[in-house]
C-alpha cells in the first residue's frame, strides 16, 4: 500500500457509494444545499469519498478537497423529476383524474424512479480541484 501524504495528486481512485452520490445530488437540487463529497487528508492512492453537509473553509493544511457531485455524473444522466413535470404529464392523461394526492404520489415515484436510473449513470473519471489545479481520477463505486 502506497504512504500517505499531504499531497491530493497522489490519488489515483477515489471510491464513493452510490447512495452519498444520489444523496448528495438530491439534497442539492431539492434544497439548494452545498452537498459535495469530501476527501480528508492524509491522501493516499485511493481515497474514500463521503457524503459532507456542511462548512467549505478549514484551517487544516492540508484541508479536505471537496467533488460536487454532479461531476460524478455522465451526460446522458437523467434529469430530476421537477413537480411541475410530473403535473403536466398527470394533467395529460385522459385516463386519470388530477388530483393533488395523486400528484403528490406520481411525483413520489418519479423521484424514486430516478433514483434508480442516475445509479447507472456515473462516470468511471472524474476531475478533482486541488491546490495545484485540477487532477483526474479513476472512480470506483461502491454499492
Amino acid at each position: 500500500m502506497d504512504g500517505e501524504s499531504a499531497d491530493p495528486t497522489r490519488i489515483r481512485t477515489l471510491a464513493v457509494t452510490v447512495d452519498d452520490v444520489v444523496a448528495a445530488l438530491e439534497a442539492r437540487i431539492q434544497r439548494d444545499s452545498a452537498a459535495v463529497l469530501r476527501v480528508t487528508p492524509p491522501f493516499s492512492g485511493r481515497m474514500r469519498a463521503r457524503l459532507h453537509v456542511g462548512r467549505a473553509d478549514y484551517d487544516e493544511n492540508p484541508a479536505p478537497l471537496h467533488l460536487s457531485p454532479e461531476a460524478l455524473l455522465a451526460e446522458s444522466a437523467p434529469a430530476y423529476p421537477r413537480p411541475a413535470d410530473t403535473e403536466d404529464r398527470l394533467r395529460a392523461d385522459p385516463d386519470t383524474e388530477y388530483t393533488v394526492d395523486r400528484h403528490h404520489e406520481r411525483h413520489r415515484e418519479a423521484v424514486a424512479a430516478w433514483r434508480e436510473r442516475v445509479r447507472d449513470h456515473l462516470r468511471e473519471t472524474a476531475t478533482v480541484d486541488t491546490p495545484d489545479g485540477p487532477h483526474e481520477v479513476r472512480i470506483s463505486v461502491l454499492g
